[in-house]
């Protein structure tokens, strides 16, 4: 009943906020998600349009931060690898390095969102387990679980990439 309500409204808010159709559409879903969780925390009698209104707008906002976050440090670390290659190989080396990096992000991109948080701190920028879970919230033991979840999913995801360019 209250996807039925508000979903349009709650849709416009992400759309207007990313200009992105289909990231609006993922975005409302994600937004709905958290109202169920968060159903509890609403106090009977404030106004639910208002109410579901900053939640979704508290949500678009971190999520805003976190995707910029996430690319500025991808982008570092694509420049900290092409500038360490670049000095000591050849055009063919560079291309296959860059080609090695697109399929890595590919993968990693596959993996959810707090699992891929953790590799990338972890495996990427060299983060120990300790200051990684300082960074995220959330005791070391599931940095170490999200970390060693993500390496096997990244693993599988990298071997299906292969095989299939295989079969090519």
């Amino acid at each position: 009943m209250l996807v039925d309500q508000f979903s349009k409204k709650v849709f416009n808010l992400a759309y207007q906020f990313t200009g992105s159709y289909h990231e609006a559409q993922d975005l409302t879903q994600d937004i709905f998600v958290k109202l169920f969780h968060s159903l509890t925390k609403y106090e009977a009698g404030r106004n639910f349009s208002a109410w579901l209104t900053t939640l979704a707008k508290n949500h678009l906002i971190d999520e805003y931060r976190r995707t910029k976050w996430e690319k500025k440090n991808r982008d570092e670390f694509d420049d900290r690898i092409l500038t360490a290659s670049a000095g000591t190989s050849s055009p063919e080396e560079r291309l296959l390095q860059n080609e090695r990096q697109r399929i890595l992000w590919g993968g990693l991109n596959q993996l959810p969102a707090d699992i891929r948080m953790a590799v990338i701190l972890k495996e990427i920028q060299g983060k120990s387990y300790e200051e990684t879970a300082s960074i995220i919230g959330v005791p070391e033991g599931t940095v170490k679980s999200r970390v060693n979840r993500g390496r096997l999913q990244l693993a599988r995801i990298l071997q299906k990439k292969k095989e299939h360019s295989d079969e090519m």
